[in-house]
């Protein structure tokens, strides 16, 4: 016998409230349409609900066991309503986000982590990847956000793109680096030292031939490659090994005093740092709220790397 959720909660309702006119009120029900639900459901169920010419109304022990259950479908009913509410002020859902590694690990985490501090019923999946997999992830709808430098060529009619931080990079060092200690540094005593390769498919790689190519250097030592920011910030700070990293990630890390960048101008990159949506994917708060937070937090990070960056040209 399947009995209706809501006879149970109606149950609990009369019970909770101690008689039928509180469990109509509650319910917002009359209380002879109550009365003939409570006999109605008694007929069907083929036992008494209610102690017979008892009042005020005393449930049965067969009752209270039902009441019990009527409670659960009640607090769950207020959980979902709960939940809608918060979902539609973008308190509460789940985001699907990813983007490269370097950048996801050095600059993004950070705001995803006060982001969830702020809304913690937000659920982010984050992944990492460039940027076709990024945009065959936002076209297929298996991604909800995507950060990733990206060339305005690069950015489909279906994708919007809204740049958050300009292109930069810079040849990062330990802290305490003998070239970052070097007045008037010559770029070609660069190629004295080991260096830490990006993955070879990610934009960065490229962008690092680019500034050898740029600065005269030909043939470097490639003393590791690939892996997770975590290593190379590893392999860094043990050795006097250089790599390429866009600024804002250098900028973060300087701050904890662990990384350097040498003052060698390296040109930037045609690309810029982007956050990615599809036009065509259903819009949600939850996605909103979290485009604002980024956007407002990357252009408080703009604003103190360039504020940086004037400091260093004054002095």
């Amino acid at each position: 016998m399947k009995i209706d959720p809501r006879q149970l909660e109606m149950l609990a309702a009369i019970v909770d409230g101690g008689g039928l006119s509180e469990g109509a009120a509650a319910l917002g029900k009359t209380q002879p349409s109550l009365s003939r639900s409570v006999s109605e459901l008694e007929k069907r169920i083929g036992v008494a609900l209610f102690e017979p010419g008892k009042r005020p109304l005393q449930p049965t022990e067969f009752c209270l066991r039902l009441v019990q259950y009527g409670r659960s479908v009640r607090q769950a009913g207020d959980a979902a309503s709960d939940f809608v509410v918060r979902f539609k002020r973008g308190q509460a859902g789940a985001l699907r986000l990813a983007g490269p590694p370097i950048f996801m690990d050095g600059v993004v985490s950070p705001i995803l982590a006060a982001f969830q501090s702020e809304y913690p019923g937000i659920r982010i999946d984050q992944s990492y990847g460039y940027v076709q997999k990024i945009l065959d992830g936002l076209a297929s709808d298996k991604l909800d956000v995507g950060i990733v430098p990206i060339r305005a060529t690069q950015v489909p009619d279906t994708i919007d793109a809204t740049q958050v931080l300009p292109g930069r990079n810079v040849i990062a060092c330990r802290t305490g680096h003998p070239l970052s200690l070097m007045a008037g540094l010559d770029p070609s005593a660069i190629a004295q030292h080991s260096w830490i390769a990006p993955p070879p498919d990610s934009p960065l790689y490229h962008d690092l031939r680019n500034v050898l190519d740029r600065i005269g250097v030909k043939d470097i030592k490639v003393s590791f490659s690939g892996g997770s920011l975590a290593s190379v910030l590893n392999i860094l700070h043990e050795s006097d090994a250089l790599t390429v990293l866009p600024y804002s990630v250098v900028y973060r890390l300087r701050r904890q005093n662990t990384l350097a960048a040498l003052p060698i101008p390296i040109g930037d990159p045609d690309r810029h740092l982007c956050v990615l949506t599809s036009k065509s994917g259903p819009e949600f708060p939850a996605r909103k709220r979290l485009l604002q937070y980024l956007g407002t937090e990357m252009a408080a990070l703009r604003d103190l790397m360039d504020l940086e960056t004037r400091r260093a040209s004054s002095s």
